[in-house]
């Protein structure tokens, strides 16, 4: 039973590789060291993986872990949206919500009890509990007055403040990121579509930047710009980090360091190859220091170089999440419905 179990894990492994390249092994990505500096990672490519006829995953957008250290991920597979599993990469429980355009998870502790804030790209903003019972839900903000009639609303991300404020990334949308009081009242909004340093391309993510003790700001995803902007709490702009050929997703904060997933590089994207995509790890200086499945981040005369794919590792990285060690779980978009991999920091 086991050698029959070995040979179907090694052969649908081998299946996987095939779609990544030809000629790339999955077998010599197993005893890869990916990343540079101080930040490099053992892939596990194994890691997660269930059988899809009973828990199927179509995109695997983004992970979260909570204080027991389960590692919660958010799939938009309507039969499991939400797959729940241990570090080592077994399975704890699923459920749904029935979503089919799952996209954004955040993670909000207050206390007495852990909530998940979900965004689906059909509309739906909603809080549940970790085990899937919906808590509250935001308006569509054209019903409340917040957008005119025709303006596009396509949520994509989450972040909550530490005083309970909800920001929403209309990413997909109408490029604003909406500001709600911790009842869920509308405040402001600020970003909208455009090329000027307080616009967007694809505002697809948000996390509350608190690294060194600092007053809290904003790190705001603009991937059509390579970019993440900073903004105060209240919506103003403070400055830009270029990334430059990186198509960046959710920004993740983890200690002094910025994480970040790219769905695809630059040369790929124009080349409209479909395997690409690395990791992005900054410094508490907002410098880049490694990138795992990318090639070693330059600066010249203190310019950041472009970056690009040098390993085929990943399809389009759409999410990171650290844990207490900072292994780094890797969650994947338009990946052929394969599992998160797990880099192991060595």
């Amino acid at each position: 039973m086991n050698s029959r179990r070995n040979f179907i894990q090694k052969t649908s492994l081998l299946g996987f590789a095939m779609s990544l390249r030809p000629d790339f092994s999955i077998f010599a990505a197993q005893d890869q060291i990916l990343g540079h500096g101080d930040f490099r990672y053992k892939v596990d490519m194994k890691w997660g993986n269930l059988d899809p006829e009973k828990f199927p995953v179509l995109n695997c957008h983004e992970m979260v872990m909570d204080r027991k250290g389960r590692m919660i991920l958010l799939t938009d597979e309507p039969r499991n949206n939400v797959i729940i599993y241990d570090q080592s990469g077994k399975l704890l429980e699923t459920w749904t919500l029935g979503l089919k355009a799952a996209h954004g998870l955040t993670l909000v502790d207050e206390g007495d009890e852990e909530y998940l804030w979900i965004v689906d790209n059909g509309g739906r903003v909603v809080k549940t509990t970790l085990g899937g019972t919906v808590v509250s839900e935001i308006t569509h903000p054209v019903k409340e007055g917040i957008y005119e009639e025709g303006m596009r609303w396509t949520p994509t991300e989450t972040a909550v403040a530490p005083n309970g404020d909800l920001y929403i990334a209309d990413g997909y949308g109408s490029q604003f990121f909406l500001h709600y009081d911790s009842q869920g009242k509308f405040i402001r909004k600020f970003g909208g579509d455009g090329h000027a340093d307080a616009q967007f391309k694809t505002a697809h993510g948000i996390a509350v930047d608190q690294r060194g003790g600092a007053k809290p700001t904003l790190i705001c995803t603009s991937r059509g710009h390579n970019s993440f902007k900073r903004f105060s709490m209240d919506g103003s702009y403070l400055e830009s980090i270029f990334l430059p050929g990186a198509f960046v997703c959710r920004p993740v904060i983890h200690g002094e360091n910025l994480y970040a997933g790219v769905c695809w590089s630059r040369l790929k994207y124009l080349e409209q190859m479909d395997n690409s995509g690395f990791v992005t790890i900054l410094d508490k200086n907002n410098r880049v220091v490694s990138n795992p499945g990318g090639t070693a981040p330059e600066y010249r005369d203190g310019e950041l170089q472009l970056m690009v794919q040098s390993d085929p590792v990943f399809k389009h990285c759409h999410d990171v999440s650290i844990d207490q060690d900072e292994n780094i779980y890797v969650c994947q978009w338009n990946a052929g419905k394969t599992y998160p991999i797990k880099l192991i920091r060595v």
